[in-house]
């Protein structure tokens, strides 16, 4: 037997020795709790699904999830701690559209890029946004808070859960739809402006279905419109921005998972397949539809697609309404 025959071998054994130990690796895999990061407060939207979610693959399968609420600059902070983390499958991170699609353009200088850092695991769900004010406010319906901005222009606060995030977004969007012109008031997170939208310190607010439902539901808050193109099954009697006069408005958000870019392929696969699963359960699907959220679902790639399709969309609206971070 040659030189190169027995050069040839050893690479194939090797190469076959390789995928056999990944094989294994995955098959493996997991052998302790798995870390999700979600980058906003606890008692967000993004937050309950990261937990209704793993909770239900966590009983299927036996697996152990931790939730690590890690905020701060506006969804930056999280998603750059799992970007830069081991690519081990470990340490996962909820994102969103503000933080991999808005974000790009909003900040000045990101500290990860939202498609080569980051390994698209599937996408969770997708949730319209609702406009609110507080039961205590005058305002009983949209063409209400139209008017009364319209009666003092510039004087109406609008809150939102932060600069430059989906809800800040659309409300400028709808603001130029309407021809009206607030006050914004961006808070550090969808908690805790509540304390102040319910209270009736500020007049409007707009945030995800799934964030803002529970208060609805406990009338605490009163709904104006949702921002979908079709009602919400939850929010039945609340008028799309769409039928109110403002034919073609359409916004949502959505919430997927990711790991670290260079993750094995392996540990991607195993982990979209039993989030599918989950997400075919019909008792997740309605503990997300109660929350105002709708399952999604599908392959890493088609996740990895609305990143990329979304990225200019939003980055033209962030142009548009002005806004910027430093």
């Amino acid at each position: 037997m040659n030189t190169t025959r027995l050069s040839l071998l050893a690479i194939t054994a090797a190469v076959a020795g390789t995928m056999l130990c990944t094989g294994a690796l995955a098959q493996a895999y997991p052998t302790k709790p798995i870390r999700i990061v979600v980058p906003f407060p606890p008692g967000g939207g993004t937050d309950t699904i990261a937990r209704e979610t793993s909770q239900k693959v966590a009983t299927a399968t036996g697996w152990t999830f931790v939730i690590d609420n890690k905020p701060g600059a506006g969804g930056n902070l999280g998603v750059d701690a799992v970007a830069k983390s081991p690519a081990d499958g470990y340490t996962i991170v909820i994102g969103q559209t503000s933080n991999l699609a808005i974000n790009p353009t909003l900040y000045a200088k990101m500290p990860y890029d939202s498609q080569k850092d980051l390994a698209p695991i599937v996408l969770l769900a997708n949730a319209p946004l609702v406009m609110v004010t507080g039961i205590g406010t005058p305002l009983k319906t949209l063409g209400d808070a139209v008017g009364a901005a319209r009666a003092k222009p510039g004087t109406m606060n609008f809150a939102s859960p932060g600069n430059g995030t989906v809800a800040h977004l659309t409300s400028v969007m709808f603001q130029k739809a309407a021809g009206i012109q607030t006050q914004h008031i961006p808070y550090k997170g969808a908690a805790q402006a509540l304390t102040d939208v319910i209270s009736g310190t500020v007049e409007l607010y707009m945030s995800s279905v799934p964030t803002l439902i529970g208060q609805i539901r406990n009338n605490k808050l009163r709904p104006l419109a949702v921002t979908s193109a079709k009602r919400v099954d939850d929010l039945p009697n609340v008028p799309t921005i769409n039928e109110s006069g403002y034919t073609g408005f359409d916004a949502v958000t959505w919430f997927g998972l990711l790991a670290p870019a260079g993750t094995p392929k392996d540990v991607i696969t195993r982990l979209n397949a039993e989030f599918n699963k989950a997400l075919q359960n019909a008792d997740l699907r309605k503990a997300l539809g109660d929350q105002g959220a709708d399952a999604a679902g599908g392959t890493p790639e088609q996740f990895a697609a609305v990143i990329r399709d979304d990225i200019p969309r939003w980055g033209k609206v962030v142009k548009d309404s002005g806004a910027k971070v430093d």
